[in-house]
């Protein structure tokens, strides 16, 4: 029996997308839905070419015009990343029917490469848009309802979550194939997805050579989930040149395994040049990095409150990117210590955003925000604490105790 189709908030803005521009690129990592999101919207109207196969190609390599020729628009490219030579001739058949929405509809999990051609050839002739694992809004169905602090959200209905499952959930992830099929082993399901990431994606980008050492850095990087991110004692530690942890976190972000968050500071220039911290988007993929496989162990172990934020970090980004928004979400240090999980950017507002793993919020757990929003005054709106707990109450003056599952 074919797995369910999970609905994606992504679908109206795809859909727009393809109705305004020639061309549109799905970017995302593997494994996110961007194939089965394309067929099932276009697949009616489009024909479907997967430029992974070697002899496929080969035949778009050795003759880009005359495979252009062969599948005319409209058409779905899966992984385009296979065939960046391609990309000047869909230009040349664009310019031909510029007037012509809709033409081609591409799909590529290396965002450097795809990138790099994008802004080469096709600036202005096509929206980007980027796929994630799925977040809960989509997995409970309620696709389009905004963050908290958004207007128009509504409180969803949710069934209250025991904690066993919740972690149950973190251990397992938000990859479509894990959500729609139950049954399947999460644990052999990551192995078999590390293996296919280093062996499809990591092995064609030219900063990776020893594959082994790569997936050691990966796994040291996830024990520094939610850390500020000391580069170079990382690369002390596994015995490899600074310059090459640089490279191998710039390969973890073009293949949308990780996310960069930087500190908020009021200049620009400062953000971009303190210390970062570096967030897993998946949470699952965390898990299994790390070695958790028991929903206890996790609750209770010292990467709890990693664990927590990934969760947090990923719903409220993946809930923006599906929105087609992209996401300005930045952490909150002083030098004293003082420290905000997470600072939305939002309408030149800022939302902050606590996480703790008590289900029993206090005030003092609002002391951040509090300390925050008197900081930056009227530019700082009301601020969150999440927990994993089902209460929902006010912790002082603009600070509301959030539950996780009505984020």
């Amino acid at each position: 029996m074919a797995p369910r189709y999970i609905e994606r908030s992504l679908e109206p803005v795809l859909k727009r997308a393809a109705g305004e521009f020639p061309a549109v690129m799905l970017t995302g990592p593997r494994q996110s839905g961007k194939t089965t999101l394309l067929k099932h919207l276009f697949a009616k109207k489009y024909n479907y070419i997967s430029l992974e196969p070697p002899d496929i190609r080969a035949a778009a390599d050795e003759d880009p015009r005359g495979f252009l020729e062969m599948y005319p628009p409209p058409v779905i490219f899966d992984e385009v990343q296979y065939t960046p030579g391609l990309f000047p001739y869909i230009k040349e058949r664009i310019d031909s029917r510029r007037d012509l929405p809709g033409q081609y509809l591409l799909t590529g999990s290396q965002n450097i490469l795809l990138m790099e051609k994008l802004t080469e050839t096709l600036a202005g002739r096509a929206a980007v848009l980027r796929l994630l694992p799925l977040s809960n809004r989509e997995i409970s169905g309620r696709l389009q309802n905004p963050l908290p602090w958004e207007p128009e959200y509504r409180e969803p209905k949710t069934a209250t979550v025991s904690r066993t499952d919740l972690w149950k959930g973190f251990l397992r992830g938000q990859f479509p194939e894990l959500i729609a099929n139950p049954d399947r082993d999460a644990n052999l399901w990551h192995a078999g997805y590390v293996q296919t990431y280093l062996e499809r994606d990591v092995r064609t980008l030219r900063q990776v050579g020893d594959l082994a050492q790569f997936q050691s850095f990966l796994r040291a990087l996830a024990a520094r989930s939610a850390q500020l991110l000391n580069l170079t004692d990382l690369a002390r530690d596994l015995g490899v040149a600074v310059n090459t942890a640089k490279a191998w976190l710039s390969v973890l972000e073009a293949t949308y395994q990780v996310m960069v968050l930087r500190p908020y500071f009021a200049n620009l220039n400062k953000r971009l040049v303190k210390t970062p911290k570096v967030y897993f988007l998946d949470v699952g993929m965390l898990c299994y990095l790390t070695g958790l496989r028991d929903p206890g162990h996790a609750a209770a172990g010292p990467l709890a409150g990693a664990i927590m934020e990934t969760a947090v970090l990923s719903e409220i980004v993946k809930s923006l990117t599906h929105r087609g928004i992209d996401p300005q979400v930045y952490f909150w240090r002083t030098s004293t210590g003082t420290e905000v999980d997470f600072i939305v950017e939002t309408e030149g507002k800022l939302v902050p955003v606590e996480v703790k793993l008590s289900s029993t919020p206090r005030p003092a757990m609002a002391s951040s925000i509090k300390t925050f929003r008197e900081d930056f005054g009227g530019k700082a709106l009301p601020g969150y604490v999440v927990h994993p707990g089902e209460v929902k109450l006010p912790l002082g003056p603009g600070v509301t105790a959030w539950p996780y599952s009505q984020l």
